[in-house]
């Protein structure tokens, strides 16, 4: 049966949306301080209209999808339990909003705005979910055949794969689908730097996704009677090795050094409440270097324009951390146990499956039909519909 929720597991959960909520600054933060300045001011639409269109999609069809209770009932009905039911709703829709806001640094300053829109109703409404039934609701039995194959089903406490992986690798899909931003490769081999346009901007956006985090982990517990200091201590130290392997990695690039502790929190998600703290030192450490290797690899030698790295980032580092989980995770590196490194390896695979294949399929259905790439005329200037209506009005007002 189970357990009575009280008013305090209601505040508890509602406090991890909130901070996760105020994640979405740091995403559009980060993307706003990488990105050209042209781009901007569309950054900061995205980010916001996204949430709003991944709210809809979830509350109608992928939190259905997911865990099979919809909120069509009476408000007397829906409040039980202190409305504990529609706080876990909140929290994790901004888990699964999480998914557009991932994909739209590395689509950033090319894709256009409404099919971007179409991309995230489809994304968290059908594809997201579908995974997450299955890792975290024990949908079609999958968690089941695991345990019983290999003592322990696929393990991930919070997200590393659920939610990092699969955004990265939805990403990786839109990516290859526009194609890269035009002059940013040339024919002759040459490739054109798009440096960050606000170092400022792009430091805020880490340090509101890293405070941001310790609700995305330890409130992940979901209720007030398991919370874990081994979680908050585990993330701590996964930011901090994520941070110091990019600093010297890196060689000082202040770009990867604010993104190193993203790539240890995002690694850590899965293992954060199975790990001993040093397991969880090596876990962000691996990470961090991991980021900064593979961000460079693909956008100059495989010539992938993955604006803000979201493939290295969020689809790799969270791929690391489904593994990470199992084996730091196990009794003999220190950890608590009660998983198992085969259950992770098939877990994880079959996340980035679905991932990767849902992404294509959703951005090549709108490349075909709508369209998903700015014109040469809107990416030159760095403006699609929406700011276009953004600067007319600025314009009409001053005019005024």
């Amino acid at each position: 049966m189970e357990p009575f929720k009280t008013s305090a597991d209601v505040l508890f959960i509602l406090i991890g949306a909130v901070m996760i909520l105020a994640m979405h600054a740091g995403f559009a933060f980060l993307e706003l301080g990488t990105v050209r300045r042209k781009n901007q001011v569309n950054a900061l639409v995205k980010i916001l209209v996204d949430f709003s269109v991944s709210t809809l999609a979830y509350f109608f069809i992928g939190y259905t999808l997911a865990y099979g209770v919809n909120f069509f009932g009476s408000a007397e009905l829906l409040s039980q339990k202190g409305g504990y039911e529609l706080t876990k709703f909140f929290f994790l829709l901004t888990f699964a909003a999480a998914i557009p806001a991932i994909v739209s640094g590395g689509i950033a300053e090319r894709a256009r705005f409404n099919p971007q829109l179409a991309a995230t109703f489809l994304l968290v409404g059908f594809i997201y979910p579908f995974f997450e039934g299955i890792a975290w609701n024990n949908a079609y039995g999958i968690q089941d055949w695991l345990k019983n194959s290999f003592g322990a089903g696929f393990h991930d406490f919070a997200g590393s794969v659920v939610v990092h992986a699969v955004g990265g690798w939805i990403g990786l899909a839109a990516v290859l689908m526009l194609g890269a931003r035009r002059g940013r490769y040339s024919k002759d081999g040459a490739i054109a730097a798009h440096p960050p346009s606000s170092i400022p901007f792009l430091a805020l956006g880490a340090w509101i996704l890293v405070v941001g985090w310790f609700g995305f982990n330890v409130m992940s517990a979901q209720t007030l009677d398991k919370i874990s200091g081994l979680v908050a201590m585990n993330s701590l130290m996964a930011l901090v090795g994520g941070t110091l392997v990019a600093l010297v990695v890196g060689r000082n690039d202040p770009g990867f050094v604010h993104n190193g502790p993203l790539a240890g929190l995002v690694a850590i998600c899965a293992g954060s409440d199975v790990m001993h703290p040093l397991g969880a030192l090596v876990t962000g450490g691996v990470a961090g270097g991991l980021f900064v290797f593979m961000f460079t690899l693909t956008q100059n030698r495989w010539k992938i324009d993955d604006v803000l790295g979201v493939w290295p980032l969020h689809g790799l580092c969270g791929t690391w951390g489904g593994i990470a989980a199992g084996i730091f995770g196990s009794k003999a590196f220190g950890g608590i146990g009660g998983v198992s490194l085969p259950a992770q390896l098939i877990g994880t695979g079959l996340g980035i499956l679905i991932a990767f294949v849902g992404g294509l399929a959703v951005y090549g259905l709108l490349k075909i039909t709508v369209g998903i790439r700015l014109s040469p005329e809107e990416e030159f200037e760095g403006t699609d519909l929406t700011t276009h209506k953004i600067a007319a009005t600025a314009e009409r007002e001053t005019n005024w």
